[in-house]
């Protein structure tokens, strides 16, 4: 596995490609929101196709780190791959991002997952997921469980929702990740990544909540673990927040679990 430092993590980060950045794709608020970050209580965030949750104890400036991170691979992969349906390809370019800048990731490959999906809506089946990949941690299990079901009793033009479906869904396909950040018992940043690509016969829509049917929508799933290099994560840090100068109040938003 490569090495990297804060310095090729800089390096990396500088020369990245991203989408240039458009006003028109805020999300209308009566003002900017700004998200904070509280390490005493469990924690979920919209950015941009992705649901970053977090286990109370994550420090709030680690929190910051991997949702600037999060986005940060997700703008990258949007860039370089801009077909929605080369599902395999943008998440080639998301976990690449991701291993450049602190993430130690163990697993990355994408798997069918229609037969077990069969029958199931989409976040009935992140949900299976989940409970296999964090099931000897009920704790961090019991915050992805309270935040999926946080999104279903929400209104499809609520701010967190739009942002979640405008960046996850294209036509008939979509590509939308679950990650939670939670302290081991040696004190560690461990991630849980959940990866899911959704490609149907029909248009999607409010994919969260859209039926799985064998031959008829497939899904394709990976599910895997990441630590976190704090050396270079923090080495990297600056780097990252000047690139995504301007874009954060565009993807990002908080939700009460």
């Amino acid at each position: 596995m490569t090495q990297h430092s804060p310095t090729t993590a800089r390096a990396f980060v500088a020369a990245l490609e991203l989408p240039a950045a458009s006003r028109s794709r805020a999300v209308a608020r009566a003002a900017p929101v700004a998200v904070s970050f509280d390490p005493a209580k469990d924690q979920a965030l919209v950015v941009g196709s992705e649901v970053v949750s977090f286990v109370k104890g994550v420090a709030d400036e680690t929190r910051q780190d991997i949702v600037n991170g999060a986005l940060l691979a997700q703008l990258a992969a949007n860039k370089k791959v801009s077909d929605c349906s080369d599902i395999v390809a943008w998440y080639d370019a998301y976990f690449d991002v991701l291993a450049h800048i602190g993430w130690v990731i163990q697993d990355r490959a994408l798997q069918a997952y229609e037969e077990e999906a069969d029958g199931l809506t989409a976040h009935e089946a992140i949900l299976k997921v989940a409970a296999v990949l964090l099931g000897p941690s009920p704790a961090a299990l019991a915050v992805v469980t309270s935040t999926v079901e946080a999104m279903r009793s929400l209104d499809a033009d609520n701010p967190w929702i739009t942002i979640f479906n405008r960046e996850a869904q294209s036509a008939n396909c979509a590509r939308f990740q679950f990650v939670l950040a939670e302290t081991d018992a040696q004190g560690r940043i461990v991630v849980s990544i959940m990866a899911f690509g959704l490609r149907a016969d029909a248009s999607l829509t409010q994919v969260l909540f859209f039926k799985i049917r064998k031959n008829k929508v497939g899904l394709k799933q990976c599910a895997g673990k990441a630590t976190i290099n704090e050396t270079v994560l923090a080495g990297v840090r600056e780097a990252i927040r000047t690139k995504l100068a301007g874009r954060i109040a565009d993807y990002v938003d908080s939700l009460d679990i």
